[in-house]
């Protein structure tokens, strides 16, 4: 279904090179399981500490475990650390955990590695799991070469501009139906410093492959540039990338946040939670945490879709989601668990129990026609699923790709590399070097890429 490279990839992959969370960390972390396996009535899982994750360990043990009996271990890691943990259990097959949290970035190269189990036979035995609520560009998205699905969403995002409906109405600012990132530029120049210390708009700076360089990719794929052309050729340093590079750098730079080479998803949801900027690109699953009951900003944003330039639209797809080891000793309760965390049931539980901005969107058409949650997320729901449901991983630019993914490119190696270019990037975020030499950098290390996939 999607184009993939023939080669085969590494057994060792370098998945923990760096990453992002796409919602914020918590400072705490709780460690469940040990060193060993799970067995019996229990099974294993490890997952990365964002709120949506704490608030489901909150919730298993009283309403899982309650109804099935089987005790579930959690280990629960910022984002770096999960990904490493879990790329050392999983390639090795270690079987020391059942069920982790995966993206739609990893489950695919897991997949085609051999490390994950099937989920096509348990979805067609479990009914009330109904596989066909689930989002269409979620289940593509979780689904490898081979047409089998080897994950599930836990919930679901794509990207898009959010503003300050209040701030752009004193200032007599009108924030266009589908903007381009011209528009967005000039209308951050016209909001900076509309409030004591405000700055027109927020955007990632922070190195990493799924911090700063998955906004900026989106910018890069709407400006008609990537990162390799169709025969592998790295292409860092076409005009196109290079204008896309530019003008991201200089728009933080002009009219962002202080700090920015510091600030990821995190700082950026700080900053516009507390009103230190007017505008904010970035993951749909932010917008619940900005109306959430006591958020000083609930009911003053407006939301428009991804900025665009030479797309129809530029907004990523994103999922964390849970994936079964191949070495489990309990798939089946393993499944158990994974129905349960990523089931309709579970959605209702969250609202009811802890509000329905808190629930986990973005994976299921049933959430975006249940009328509790529609109230209290009329300000973005629709737009949030339209954004999924248009986003296009396959076909993200104006050329042909030679792989999947629109804010990554999905092949093994790109963590590596992304976080590397990031690295470059930011620096000329923070003046410590010119946009073209970081991008002459950052080819030459793609070229390496090129050279490993060249003819393939």
């Amino acid at each position: 279904m999607r184009t993939q490279s023939r080669r085969r990839p590494r057994a060792t992959l370098a998945l923990a090179a760096a990453g992002t969370l796409l919602a914020p960390l918590l400072s705490g972390c709780w460690v469940g399981a040990g060193g060993t396996g799970s067995g019996g009535d229990s099974i294993n899982v490890l997952m990365v500490n964002n709120p949506q994750m704490t608030e489901l360990q909150k919730l298993t043990a009283a309403h899982f475990t309650e109804e099935t009996g089987i005790e579930v271990n959690f280990t629960v890691l910022p984002e770096n650390d999960v990904r490493d943990k879990i790329s050392q259990d999983f390639a090795n097959q270690a079987g020391q955990y059942d069920v982790a949290t995966l993206s739609n970035y990893e489950i695919p190269i897991y997949a085609r590695n051999g490390w994950l189990h099937e989920m096509n036979p348990y979805v067609a035995e479990d009914a009330a799991y109904d596989e066909q609520d689930v989002l269409p560009p979620m289940r593509r998205s979780l689904t490898a070469s081979d047409g089998k699905l080897y994950g599930q969403p836990f919930y679901g995002e794509s990207s898009f501009l959010m503003y300050r409906k209040d701030v752009f109405a004193a200032e007599g600012l009108t924030m266009p139906a589908h903007p381009t990132w011209a528009q967005v530029a000039d209308l951050a120049a016209r909001a900076d410093g509309a409030r004591p210390g405000m700055k027109g708009i927020c955007l990632r700076g922070l190195p990493g492959w799924g911090e700063m360089i998955a906004p900026l990719t989106t910018v890069v794929n709407t400006f008609g540039g990537t990162w390799f052309d169709k025969n592998w050729q790295a292409r860092l340093d076409s005009p196109e990338f290079k204008k896309a590079t530019k003008f991201y750098v200089d728009l933080v730079r002009e009219h962002g946040e202080s700090g920015a080479a510091q600030s990821g998803f995190a700082e950026c949801l700080n900053n516009m939670t507390q009103g230190k900027v007017a505008m904010w690109y970035d993951a749909t699953s932010a917008a619940g945490l900005l109306e959430a009951k006591g958020s000083p900003v609930k009911g003053k944003l407006g939301y428009a879709p991804a900025p665009v330039e030479k797309t129809p639209s530029s907004g990523w797809l994103y999922t964390w989601a849970w994936g079964i080891q191949k070495a489990s000793r309990n798939p089946d309760k393993a499944w158990k668990f994974v129905s349960w965390a990523s089931g309709k049931e579970y959605e209702h539980l969250v609202g009811e129990t802890s509000g329905w901005s808190d629930v986990p969107a973005g994976k299921r058409a049933s959430t975006y026609t249940n009328a509790e949650y529609r109230k209290t997320a009329a300000a973005f729901q629709d737009m949030t699923r339209e954004a999924i449901e248009t986003a296009r991983p396959d076909d993200p630019g104006v050329q042909p790709r030679p792989a999947p993914g629109i804010q990554f490119v999905g092949i093994p190696e790109f963590t590596d590399l992304g976080t590397k270019v990031s690295q470059e990037i930011s620096a000329a975020v923070a003046g410590r070097q010119s946009v073209d030499a970081a991008l002459e950098k950052s080819q030459q290390l793609a070229e390496k890429i090129s050279e490993e996939y060249e003819g393939r």
